[in-house]
Parts: C-alpha cells; sequence; structure tokens
C-alpha cells in the first residue's frame, strides 16, 4: 500500500515538475492512491472508479474509443496527402509491436500477454489500453503507465534510437519540401476510404480506425465546427480526465506490484525502440535504390510511431541540430500522421490473430 502512494506520488510528480504527459499521469497517479487506501470506498461494489472502469473500459471499451474521436478532430492529414509515401513509415514503425511479442513469449508470458505489451511500442495509450482490456490482460495497468511514460520520454527515447542506428551524414540528409496541393474532397474521402479498407482488411481495427476517422472528417467536412471544437477541447478533455484515474482500478497493489510487472515496463520500452529503429531502417533500405537528391533522411522514418505531435517535434530538432538549414518538420509530420492510422491497424491486426486463435 505504501509503495503505490509512493508510486502514485512519482506519477504525480512528473505530471506536475517534469510536464510529462500531465492529463493522463496525474490523474492516474491520484487514482492509484486512490484505491490503494486501506478501506477505499471506490472500489467495491458500489465504489465508482469500479463502477467507471466496467462501464467505460471493461464492457464496451467506450472511453479510449470516444477519445480517438477527439483525437482524429486534431489531426490534419495534408502533409500526408501531399506526400503519400510517408504512410509506408506509419506501418514500418510499428515494427517493434510484432518484435516484443515474439521476445515476451520466449520470456515466459502467455500469448495474450505478450501481444498486449507488444501493442505499448505503438506510442499510442488508448490503443493499448483498449487491446490490453479486449485480451484481459492481467498487466493492464502496467501497460497503460509504460504506454504513457514513454510516450512522454520521447525526447529522450528517440534521439537515442535513431543515433544508434545512423551516421552523422545520413541525419545530414536534406529533403526538399515541394507539397501538393490536397482538394477538400480529397481530405473528406480520405477518413471515409481508410475506414472501409481497414474493416475488410483488419475487422477488428473497425472501432479504432472509424472512430479516428469519424473525428477527423467532423474536422473537414467544412459544416461542423463547434462539433469539431467541441471534439478537439470538452469532450477529449473529459474522457482524458476520467481515463486516467479510472485506468488506476489496475494499480491496486496486489495486481500491480509484481515482478511481472517490471517485465512488462522493461519490454514496453524494448517495443518503444525497435518501433523507431524499424522505422529509421526501413528508410535506410529505401535509400539504397533512390538516386541521390531524392534520398529520405532515415531520421523522418522514426517519426512514423503514433506519439504526435511529439515525435514530429524531435525530428526537426535532431536536424538543426545537425544543420540549421535541414527543416524536416513537414516531412515528419506526414510520417507522424501516418503512425496515427499504422498504430490503430496494428491494434487491430493483433486483435484480429487473437481471434482466429481462439484467444476471443
Amino acid at each position: 500500500m505504501l509503495a503505490m502512494w509512493l508510486i502514485g506520488g512519482l506519477l504525480i510528480w512528473l505530471a506536475i515538475k517534469k510536464d510529462f504527459e500531465p492529463a493522463l499521469l496525474l490523474p492516474m497517479g491520484f487514482g492509484a492512491i486512490l484505491v490503494n487506501l486501506p478501506l477505499p470506498g471506490v472500489i467495491g461494489e458500489n465504489g465508482i472508479v469500479q463502477w467507471l472502469f466496467q462501464k467505460g473500459i471493461a464492457s464496451s471499451e467506450a472511453f479510449p474509443l470516444l477519445l480517438f474521436v477527439g483525437i482524429g478532430a486534431m489531426i490534419d492529414f495534408g502533409p500526408l496527402l501531399s506526400n503519400p509515401r510517408m504512410l509506408l513509415f506509419g506501418g514500418a514503425a510499428q515494427f517493434g509491436i510484432f518484435l516484443t511479442v515474439v521476445f515476451a513469449v520466449l520470456l515466459g508470458f502467455p500469448l495474450k500477454d505478450a501481444m498486449s505489451i507488444g501493442v505499448i511500442g505503438a506510442a499510442d495509450g488508448p490503443t493499448s489500453i483498449l487491446v490490453s482490456q479486449v485480451l484481459k490482460s492481467g498487466y493492464m495497468g502496467a501497460i497503460a503507465v509504460a504506454a504513457y511514460s514513454y510516450m512522454a520520454l520521447v525526447p529522450i527515447i528517440q534521439p537515442t534510437a535513431i543515433r544508434l542506428v545512423t551516421t552523422k551524414r545520413e541525419r545530414m540528409i536534406r529533403m526538399p519540401y515541394n507539397p501538393k496541393s490536397v482538394s477538400k474532397t480529397t481530405k473528406i474521402l480520405f477518413p471515409i476510404i481508410v475506414t472501409l479498407i481497414a474493416g475488410l482488411i483488419a475487422p477488428d481495427s473497425v472501432s479504432l480506425v472509424g472512430f479516428l476517422m469519424f473525428g477527423n472528417l467532423i474536422r473537414e467536412c467544412g459544416r461542423l465546427e463547434s462539433l469539431s471544437q467541441t471534439a478537439q477541447g470538452p469532450l477529449a478533455n473529459l474522457i482524458t480526465i476520467f481515463l486516467g484515474i479510472t485506468i488506476a482500478f489496475q494499480m491496486q497493489a496486489d495486481k500491480f506490484l509484481t515482478f511481472g510487472t517490471l517485465i512488462v515496463m522493461a519490454l514496453g520500452l524494448f517495443a518503444f525502440v525497435f518501433d523507431t529503429i524499424g522505422g529509421v531502417v526501413f528508410a535506410k533500405i529505401l535509400n539504397l535504390f533512390l538516386p541521390e537528391g531524392k534520398k529520405i533522411n532515415p531520421m523522418v522514418g522514426g517519426a512514423g510511431i503514433s506519439a504526435f505531435p511529439m515525435s514530429a517535434r524531435v525530428i526537426q530538432k535532431m536536424a538543426l541540430k545537425e544543420d540549421n538549414q535541414n527543416h524536416l518538420l513537414m516531412h515528419a509530420v506526414g510520417a507522424n500522421v501516418a503512425g496515427q492510422i499504422g498504430s490503430v491497424v496494428a491494434g487491430g491486426i493483433i486483435l484480429s490473430l487473437a481471434r482466429k486463435w481462439g484467444m476471443m
């Protein structure tokens, strides 16, 4: 109990003092203290936190899905649509998810837990929560803490991972930005087409992709500005508050304070690092076939994770550090928003495989 109070206090300190994902780490930290009081009134048959968990996550996954509406309304897919090849990096940067699943199984985790742990690498908290809940993983609390903690640590983790697999010369590659104009019709059709494709290829991703794209359609249709602002602001903020404190239900000491939790945190970091490396290495492979003057700065591949817009900003900062005239922001933004799609599709593929193998 005392240990969980300290963990809760640490999360609150990281949120306030270090500004690490404060909208989620602060509610999670306070919730961790709340559910670990000697006689808590928030869990049990009439406990509000337990009720929120059962209704908002366990029975319907409503909280993470509703949050996707707000996330979709925040995203401008214009940089991706003007440079569609960035979509490749949204797929390549999910490599760490599947590598981690294999590694976790080799370490002795049941397949449903291994799959849930791997999704931490998506750098997408709502997807991690939803997948771990659907698969009934016993490590849901640890997975949520890991997912949001590592998202907050993107400015520390990604530069280290990228430097491990790139040379200074590669990091100095310049990429001129000549965006093609994207019509209003294209922006409106894009979320509809993506939803149709996802529903046909990976049916279990359709709730994730569908709610994300619905939020984006509200943004792009041009007729629902007030609803778009509501989704981006009040809706997203309200769901974030309740999601954070509700996840703390899985942070009760008897569930959270296990050796397995430490391994989950380590595997989550492994997944996160190799997602970044996967995107970078994929860019390096493409460069083998591209002529001089058309090569891709491999760092852009690292932005293919879902941590938007933090990852794109990290890539821009790294590029300017190597060459103060090298502006990669818009390329990185394109890869970064592709990562939003890639992460939810990867989560859907994990669920589809779980269903095929009889775990759902």
